[in-house]
């Protein structure tokens, strides 16, 4: 049985990973699959999905900024429906403040930063009790990572955030090139060693592609074979466009491991 807190919520699952489904309210992600409101967050719940991820504003190379009320506007509303339906994990995935301040108002249990927390951003999410999801986001190999990462962490240490709520994610396809990200994956054990929960966040990227000459629609099998592999060496939640197929594959794994 595999338990974890994020934010007020206890949640468990039997598999030996829990599933982060991807909700984008953008137009621009660069899974056009991915994109949607209520409708689509509900399918994945209904999938299977621990943890509903919100985002607002593309984060694909090239992708076009968005002021804080437009964001703001495209995943409050939908944040505060899904509430009303289910009591699924919500993250929202941003960068920005003010969107952080409203997401945390109405309920959200997990704060996602592609970028890096200010001071006055781990002081907020300490004082709402929520979790965070770290992530490296520059060019780096598999032990600038981990320091990277580390550094970060006991920074939310020092804020007030407990060790169960910091949840660190290696950056997969940010900043880094293809011999960074596959050393960054091959190397997940070396993030598990920090005793931090890792997430790894590999569905559909560049990088998957990269290995198996496929585009972005035909790189689920690809996508599914690195989130074992991640799996295998300690990772606890993958980030996923497809939730069916990767509640399947953790249930193969949960027998057969």
């Amino acid at each position: 049985m595999l338990e974890m807190i994020f934010g007020n919520k206890k949640i468990s699952t039997e598999l030996p990973a829990f599933v982060m489904g991807i909700v984008n309210a953008t137009p621009d992600s660069f899974y056009d699959n991915s994109r949607g409101g209520l409708e689509h967050a509900l399918k994945l719940v209904e999938e299977g999905a621990h943890i509903i991820d919100i985002g607002g504003e593309s984060t694909r190379p090239g992708f076009t900024p968005v002021s804080d009320q437009e964001e703001i506007d495209r995943v409050i509303p939908l944040l505060i429906e899904l509430k009303k339906r289910t009591d699924v994990v919500i993250s929202i995935d941003t960068t920005k403040t003010a969107v952080m301040k409203e997401a945390i108002k109405n309920g959200a249990d997990i704060i996602n930063n592609v970028g890096e927390f200010t001071d006055e951003e781990l002081a907020l999410c300490k004082d709402a009790g929520v979790s965070v999801v770290l992530m490296h986001h520059t060019a780096g190999n598999s032990d600038h990572i981990v320091e990277y990462l580390k550094n970060q962490a006991m920074r939310c240490l020092n804020a007030g955030i407990s060790k169960e709520k910091i949840i660190i994610d290696p950056g997969i396809g940010f900043g880094k090139n293809f011999e960074q990200n596959i050393d960054a994956i091959k190397n997940t054990q070396k993030l598990t060693a920090t005793g931090f929960t890792v997430l790894m966040a590999l569905s559909r990227k560049s990088s998957i592609g990269q290995m198996t000459g496929k585009e972005v629609h035909e790189r689920l099998a690809g996508t599914l074979t690195a989130d074992i592999i991640s799996v295998q060496k300690g990772a606890k939640i993958i980030r996923v466009h497809d939730v069916s197929p990767a509640i399947d594959t953790l249930k193969v794994m949960k027998f057969i491991q």
